[in-house]
């Protein structure tokens, strides 16, 4: 697919395009569900609309993260990512992007109201960043600067049938994102074209003196020939979506050799993943107690424990489930036995990752399964809901950038495949993907991102 931004601003769009655009979002927003704030004024420069993730600062904009326990927050400062993007007068600010509270989802059900598909108003719209897919699918002209912490970029994009480019962990600043967890959250772009997300990603990424994780100043375009697939991993997805995969690295087999491997410390990479994604979790919403952070209080009479307790009933179900598991793995009595051998783990999949992208790309599916309906993500299990991150985790949990790509469709939906590069080789994967779009470009069946 072309780049929406390069034809936005080669034409004579920015001059009509936004009449009645904002009136046309709020009727489809009421259905949808993608943003949970407008920005009436967008449009003022009649630039590229962008939007930002609801855990994204930007100066004036309610930021609650998709969570009661900030709701009212407005930031009176700016994101990096916000700030660096919001100079650019190419762009415009259309508004906050709905999302899984504090990016704790799969299929976008832990947030209210919840997200709904593009393409189909009765199927998940995937998480975290349900918004930022939903209304990047929708909408013809628009870029979306998202998070991911371990697939919440990646699964959404895919089964709304957009591009989800997750970077390397440290290209782009993390000041101004409400955390999830510090050592796995990675600000990155959901967009229509492999080439709209790098232009994004050029704009917002680089050094930041205030986040020191964030110094990754050169990025890299190192190509590779070959393909490796995860056998292990593949094994696990429904054969409706290994059978089409399969024809997808078809496509392929001339211009790449292509190896089949089995897992190893792959297969590990979800258990260690939600360990450490808990650990952290539990640490950074611990400061939400009511008084300082978070919703405010209105009764100080309480003791202690009553204060604190009421206080933390704004959470969700899923974020107490987290709390209450994260704080269990970090206890003294515990820790070793769980949390240590998680950053063991850890540090075998980076290295064994880091082995077999030396000379190639490793490709997956994005999702195990098709887009479920909301009836019936509903229905899964937090076990089963986990598990389906076997794909997005490994390169999440590794900090090594990679791209989601719509390639199909699986009973009227689209799926998505997953490309993956090694670290700050993020251009070599937004090559892969532009390759893609140019020889199989990914067709709507319908008028998603007509308006």
């Amino acid at each position: 697919m072309a780049s929406c931004i390069s034809e936005f601003l080669s034409t004579e769009k920015p001059k009509d395009y936004y009449e009645g655009l904002i009136d046309k979002i709020e009727k489809l927003n009421s259905r949808y569900h993608m943003f949970n704030v407008i920005n009436k004024d967008a449009g003022t420069n009649r630039g590229v609309p962008f939007s930002t993730k609801a855990n994204i600062c930007v100066k004036g904009f309610e930021a609650n993260a998709g969570s009661k326990m900030l709701k009212g927050y407005v930031p009176p400062f700016n994101s990096t990512a916000a700030e660096r993007i919001l100079a650019d007068k190419r762009f415009s600010f259309f508004g906050v992007t709905n999302m899984d509270e504090f990016g704790f989802g799969t299929f976008g059900i832990n947030s209210e109201p919840m997200a709904r598909n593009a393409f189909n108003s009765d199927y998940a719209a995937g998480g975290s960043s349900s918004g930022s897919a939903v209304a990047t699918a929708i909408m013809k002209y628009h870029v979306a600067i998202a998070e991911s912490t371990g697939g919440s970029i990646s699964t959404p994009a895919a089964i709304n049938g957009v591009i989800g480019f997750t970077p390397t962990y440290g290209a782009v600043s993390r000041y101004g994102l409400i955390d999830y967890a510090s050592s796995l959250d990675k600000i990155g772009v959901i967009a229509r074209s492999s080439e709209d997300a790098r232009i994004a990603f050029d704009i917002i990424r680089g050094a930041d003196d205030y986040d020191m994780t964030c110094s990754l100043e050169k990025i890299n375009n190192r190509k590779k020939k070959r393909l490796v697939v995860v056998k292990g991993l593949l094994e696990k997805a429904e054969k409706g979506i290994t059978s089409r995969f399969e024809k997808l690295l078809d496509k392929f087999s001339d211009r790449y050799e292509i190896s089949y491997i089995e897992a190893g410390a792959l297969e590990k990479a979800v258990c260690a993943y939600y360990i450490i994604a808990m650990a952290e979790a539990s640490t950074n919403l611990a400061k939400y107690n009511g008084y300082k952070y978070g919703l405010m209080r209105e009764e100080f009479n309480e003791r202690y424990n009553e204060f604190f307790t009421n206080a933390r009933e704004n959470f969700g179900i899923e974020a107490k489930r987290r709390i209450l598991l994260g704080t269990f793995i970090r206890s003294e009595s515990v820790r070793e036995k769980y949390y240590t051998k998680a950053l063991m783990v850890r540090k075998m999949i980076i290295k064994e990752m880091a082995s077999l992208l030396k000379d190639s790309f490793i490709i997956s599916p994005t999702l195990p399964i098709p887009t479920p309906k909301l009836s019936d993500a509903g229905s899964l299990t937090p076990v089963q809901n986990y598990a389906m991150d076997i794909f997005t985790i490994p390169p999440n949990l590794a900090g090594f950038p990679h791209v989601t790509f719509p390639y199909a469709y699986y009973e009227g939906m689209p799926i998505g495949a997953q490309i993956i590069a090694d670290q700050a080789n993020d251009y070599a994967v937004l090559d892969f993907v532009k390759e893609w779009e140019q020889e199989f470009e990914f067709r709507y069946k319908h008028n998603v991102g007509s308006l």
